[in-house]
């Protein structure tokens, strides 16, 4: 994944942060205000890098407090956020491209959803126990599979990929784990296999493989282009050498990008203060985990739904010359 293009970089425009400034200071009574993050389980990194973002949030935004929250994942936090129970979520490309067209689990769209900023591609991790014999995701049929937590966009990504190697859930014996209850599965000889979809290196991934002697199986190009023709959200990817014990060679694989959302009616000056952290204050987010490296603003350009109204000004102003030229 490409560095951000400079234009990308600069800091916001003079305008949004008077915006920010002025909504900020006339916000009323003076009482905090408490707002949530919906992330995922401990085992990947959504949750830890939820926190650093919802921290430094907190120091930049005088009348808010922001908290990280876990949740099952990308389609709980959906769910959460139509029904205001939580602000601002993290989620898998896959889960919100589904939610805002109605397919999938979304029998009604969820015309509201919007994006506010990119995060870093999720990698499918096809974990394997000791001593299996599978090559292929195709060779797990009459298993026992790890597909994600239910609610979760990994599980949505599980289906899709048993699909693409032309497998079912009635061709596994299929089991709803967090990441690190996968790890834990792997280690105790419970579960055949885990598809885990997160960054990489993964605190499971990396105790699957140190502790338990897991392996990580490819992806072939024709499952590829297979999911790649039904499913827009897909990406090539890649598992580099040297990220996990016994990875010696890098390993193709599917990729989906995961996304900062929310619904369309959250307040502007929170946006704002989200675009100042992405932008200005990203290297304290790389310093929880270097895949905040890959927060690539031009992607935005290629989100899969639509964009909040102020990070669509943003785009603007980028586009437009504003304070980072054009």
């Amino acid at each position: 994944m490409t560095e951000p293009r400079p234009n990308r970089k600069a800091p916001l425009v003079a305008g949004a942060v008077f915006l920010t400034a002025l909504t900020l200071s006339c916000s009323g009574s003076g009482q905090t205000r408490f707002l949530s993050l919906g992330t995922a389980g401990t085992g990947g990194i959504y949750y830890p890098l939820g926190g650093a973002l919802a921290s430094q949030m907190s120091l930049l935004d005088s009348t808010r407090q922001y908290t990280a929250e876990v949740s099952g994942g990308s389609v709980e936090n959906v769910s959460r956020l139509q029904s205001g129970q939580i602000d601002l979520a993290f989620a898998l490309g896959n889960t919100v491209f589904e939610a805002y067209n109605g397919g999938q689990d979304y029998e009604t769209p969820v015309s509201g959803l919007r994006i506010l900023a990119p995060l870093y591609p999720n990698v499918t991790h096809i974990v394997v126990a000791q001593g299996s014999s599978a090559q292929t995701v195709a060779d797990l049929a009459g298993g026992t599979v790890s597909v994600g937590p239910a609610g979760s966009g990994t599980e949505q990504m599980s289906r899709q990929i048993l699909e693409a190697y032309g497998l079912t859930y009635d061709d596994v014996e299929a089991r709803y784990l967090s990441f690190s209850e996968s790890a834990t599965a792997l280690k105790d000889g419970a579960i055949d296999a885990a598809l885990i979809s997160v960054g990489y290196p993964a605190a499971a991934v990396l105790e699957a493989t140190t502790t338990a002697g897991a392996r990580i199986l490819p992806m072939d190009a024709q499952a590829m282009d297979f999911l790649r023709e039904r499913y827009p959200y897909y990406l090539a990817g890649t598992i580099p050498a040297g990220s996990y014990p016994g990875v010696e060679t890098d390993i193709p694989t599917a990729a989906i990008f995961n996304w900062v959302i929310a619904m369309d009616s959250l307040d502007p000056a929170v946006v704002d203060v989200l675009l100042q952290v992405v932008v200005d204050g990203r290297d304290r987010l790389e310093r929880v985990h270097d895949m905040a490296r890959q927060m690539d603003m031009s992607l935005l350009d290629d989100a899969p739904i639509p964009l909040h109204a102020t990070t669509a000004a943003w785009v603007s102003s980028q586009a437009g010359g504003g304070s980072g030229g054009g």
